[in-house]
């Protein structure tokens, strides 16, 4: 089920619906390419690309930045002289990854050996940042809220844990039953020091063929308006409203990667929250945080990792007590 109001209609047809349906925004080697000119937008940008088992891709990256993410699998990416092996994960939900940073007016090429699926994060941007290697073991892994809003933020490029010019990726995890992205808010407005602009796309994983939901409510006249039912692949565009909740249904965990991008000179996610439903914040030091979380914590590079694929070789470890991260 879906209910939408805000299919826009440009001057070269069609922008992509808000909600757009897993297969919908296919193109080429892609299994799902959100383009500024196709959301009827500026900045934020994501593909999803599939690679068969020794497959290769070359990405243009153009006047964007990018993050090379597994989804997964591994790959390696060549990109600028430099060679980042990507060790990746087996799904997400079973790990923190590691990634590669890709700067504008750059090629890269992206081959997996075992084969995989790989978001490609973008955003316009004006700087061209230097090629990097994103270590898993350094993606601070944050648990938001309480009680039955219990989730967990995998940081692999907020506003202050890694450097871009203009791009903010995070990653969410919702356990079965809870609600994640609330108490609704937005950034649609530029307010120094309250509120920031930015663009946001909503990409969704479910566990195991589930669904869940997702609402965007107006925050102006004729704003965004989204009830959507969302599945593995689906993706939700958000260019203003109160976005929020996002529901997972009971017995399936539900992922999200959040892509944010949009004009401000300062690169920073500040949000103002709906002021019928951010009360809620003061209930949560009363509960305690979902004993399911956190699904996992960032892991060390394996022992065969090598300084050009990132961080020096180090032997592996045990994970730390999840009680660490609480």
């Amino acid at each position: 089920m879906t209910t939408e109001t805000d299919t826009d209609t440009g001057s070269d047809g069609d922008f992509l619906e808000r909600h757009v349906r897993a297969g919908s925004a296919a193109s080429g080697p892609y299994a799902l390419d959100i383009e500024p000119r196709r959301a009827g937008w500026l900045h934020s940008a994501l593909r999803v690309l599939d690679l068969p088992p020794g497959g290769t891709h070359t990405l243009d990256s153009g006047d964007s930045e990018w993050i090379v993410l597994p989804l997964s699998g591994g790959c390696t990416v060549h990109t600028q002289g430099e060679i980042f092996e990507l060790l990746g994960r087996e799904s997400v939900f079973s790990s923190v990854t590691d990634f590669a940073y890709v700067p504008r007016d750059a090629h890269a090429q992206i081959a997996s050996g075992a084969g995989g699926r790989f978001a490609l994060a973008g955003a316009k941007c004006e700087r061209r940042l230097p090629a990097r290697y994103g270590s898993a073991p350094e993606v601070p892994v944050e648990l938001r809220g309480s009680g039955n809003c219990s989730r967990q933020v995998n940081n692999f490029a907020a506003a202050d844990t890694f450097d871009c010019d203009r791009l903010i990726a995070v990653e969410v995890l919702t356990p079965g039953g809870n609600w994640s992205s609330y108490p609704p808010h937005k950034h649609d407005e530029d307010h120094p020091g309250v509120e920031s602009e930015l663009e946001e796309i909503y990409y969704f994983e479910i566990e195991d063929g589930g669904l869940g939901y997702h609402r965007v409510s107006p925050s102006r006249p004729g704003g965004t308006d989204v009830l959507a039912e969302v599945r593995t692949g689906d993706s939700v565009l958000i260019p203003d409203g109160w976005h929020g909740p996002s529901i997972a249904a009971p017995g399936r965990a539900m992922y999200y990667l959040n892509v944010m991008a949009g004009p401000g000179a300062t690169r920073q996610w500040l949000i103002r929250d709906h002021p019928d439903h951010g009360w809620i914040r003061d209930t949560w030091p009363d509960q305690a945080v979902d004993p399911r979380l956190p699904m996992y914590e960032a892991s060390r590079p394996h022992a065969s990792q090598t300084p050009s694929q990132g961080p020096p070789s180090q032997p592996p470890y045990e994970d730390e007590d999840k009680e660490t991260l609480r």
